[in-house]
C-alpha cells in the first residue's frame, strides 16, 4: 500500500522530482532488492556482476536442465529449482534496472536511429531537424528557397534560348579576331628574325642576292608574295623537321622496294638451292631494314604537328608480297618483248619469199 501511495505520488508529481532520483526510484517501486541478495543470486547462477542478458538466460537453462524435477539427471532437486528460478528473476530484474537508469550507447543510437528515420522519410522530405512544428518552418523556408530556384532557372534557359543565335555570331567573331591577332603576331616575329638575320650578315652569301625575284607559281589561287617567302626558305635549308623526315622516309622505302625487285631479278629462275639461301639472307636484310624505317616513322609521328599527316607502320610482309608482285609483272612483260622480236625477226627473214610469190601470183601470163 506504501509503495502504491508514494507512485501515485511520484507519477502524479513526475515534474518535481529531480533527473538523477529517477533510475532509484524506477528501481525501488519495481521491486528492488538488496545488493547482497542480488550478489547471492549471481552466484546461484555461477556468473558474475556484468554479465550479460545471454550469459543470464544460458545458465539459467543449463541450471534448469540440471535442477528441474521433471528432469532424467541424477541431480534434480525441487527446492534447488526454486532458488535458482528466483535468482534468475532477481538478475534480469538487476539488469532491467541499469538499463534503464543508465542506457547503453548502442540502444540510444538504435533508439535515435529510428526516430531519425521516421521523421526524415515520413514527414517534411527529409528537411530540417528539431520539434515537429521547427521542422515544419524549416520545410516551407526549404520550399521557398527551391522555388526560387526554379524560377531563377527557368528564366535563364528562357535567355538563353533568345540570345543563342546571338552569342554563337559574337564566339565567332572571337574566333575570328583571335585568329587575326595570331597571324599578325606571327608575321611580327617572322619580320624581326628576317630584320635581326640581315643585321648579322646571314643573307650576305645567297646565290641570287641583288637579281630580281622569280614567280615560282602561276596559280590565281596562292599568294605570290607568301609562295615565294615560302621557296626562298625552303631553298636554303628553312624546312621543318617533320617535312625533312617524311621526305627521308618516302625516299628509303622506295629506294628498298627497288632493290629488292633488282635482288630478285639478278638470282633469276630458277633458282638453285644456294640462290635460295642467298635470297632468304636477303629477305632477312630487307626486314630488318624496314624494322629500322618503321623507328623512323615513329619518330615522325612525335614531331608532325597534323594528326592527319602521322603515318602508318610498313609491314615486311605485304612489301615482299609487293616485290614479288612487280618481278613478276616485269618476267611476264620482258617475255612478251622477246616474242614479239622473235616474231619480227622471221617476219624480216621471210620476207622476201612472200612478195615474190605474190608478184609471180599477180603478173598476167
Amino acid at each position: 500500500m506504501l509503495s502504491y501511495n508514494m507512485g501515485h505520488c511520484f507519477v502524479g508529481r513526475g515534474a518535481m522530482i529531480p533527473r538523477k532520483l529517477k533510475p532509484f526510484l524506477c528501481r525501488m517501486l519495481s521491486g528492488y532488492k538488496p545488493k547482497n541478495d542480488v550478489q547471492d543470486s549471481y552466484k546461484i547462477l555461477e556468473l558474475e556482476e556484468g554479465c550479460s542478458l545471454d550469459d543470464v538466460r544460458n545458465s539459467y537453462c543449463n541450471l534448469a536442465k540440471k535442477y528441474h524435477p521433471d528432469s532424467s539427471s541424477g541431480m534434480a532437486d525441487s527446492g534447488t529449482f526454486i532458488r535458482v528460478e528466483e535468482a534468475y528473476r532477481v538478475v534480469l530484474s538487476d539488469l532491467a534496472g541499469k538499463q534503464k537508469a543508465e542506457p547503453g550507447e548502442e540502444e540510444e543510437d538504435q533508439f535515435k536511429s529510428k526516430s531519425l528515420q521516421h521523421r526524415h522519410y515520413l514527414s517534411f522530405e527529409g528537411v530540417g531537424i528539431g520539434t515537429p512544428s521547427q521542422r515544419e518552418k524549416q520545410y516551407m523556408q526549404f520550399r521557398v528557397d527551391r522555388a526560387t530556384e526554379q524560377v531563377l532557372e527557368y528564366r535563364q534557359q528562357r535567355l538563353e534560348s533568345r540570345y543563342a543565335g546571338s552569342d554563337l555570331s559574337r564566339a565567332k567573331d572571337v574566333r575570328q579576331s583571335k585568329k587575326v591577332k595570331i597571324t599578325q603576331a606571327v608575321e611580327r616575329l617572322v619580320e624581326d628574325l628576317i630584320q635581326e638575320s640581315m643585321a648579322k650578315g646571314d643573307f650576305d652569301n645567297l646565290s641570287g642576292k641583288g637579281k630580281p625575284l622569280q614567280k615560282f607559281s602561276h596559280s590565281p589561287h596562292i599568294d605570290p608574295m607568301t609562295h615565294n617567302l615560302n621557296r626562298i626558305l625552303i631553298d636554303n635549308g628553312y624546312q621543318p623537321e617533320w617535312i625533312l623526315l617524311q621526305k627521308e622516309i618516302r625516299e628509303t622505302i622506295e629506294r628498298l622496294r627497288k632493290s629488292i625487285v633488282a635482288s630478285r631479278r639478278k638470282l633469276g629462275e630458277p633458282m638453285t638451292l644456294s640462290k635460295q639461301k642467298q635470297w632468304g639472307r636477303i629477305c632477312e636484310q630487307f626486314a630488318e631494314d624496314i624494322r629500322k624505317l618503321n623507328k623512323r616513322v615513329d619518330n615522325f609521328n612525335l614531331v608532325v604537328p597534323i594528326l592527319s599527316r602521322q603515318m602508318v607502320h610498313f609491314s615486311t610482309d605485304k612489301e615482299m608480297l609487293r616485290a614479288r608482285k612487280i618481278y613478276e609483272a616485269v618476267v611476264e612483260k620482258v617475255s612478251d618483248s622477246d616474242r614479239k622480236e622473235s616474231s619480227g625477226e622471221e617476219g624480216k627473214r621471210f620476207g622476201w619469199k612472200s612478195s615474190l610469190l605474190k608478184w609471180l601470183k599477180l603478173t598476167p601470163k
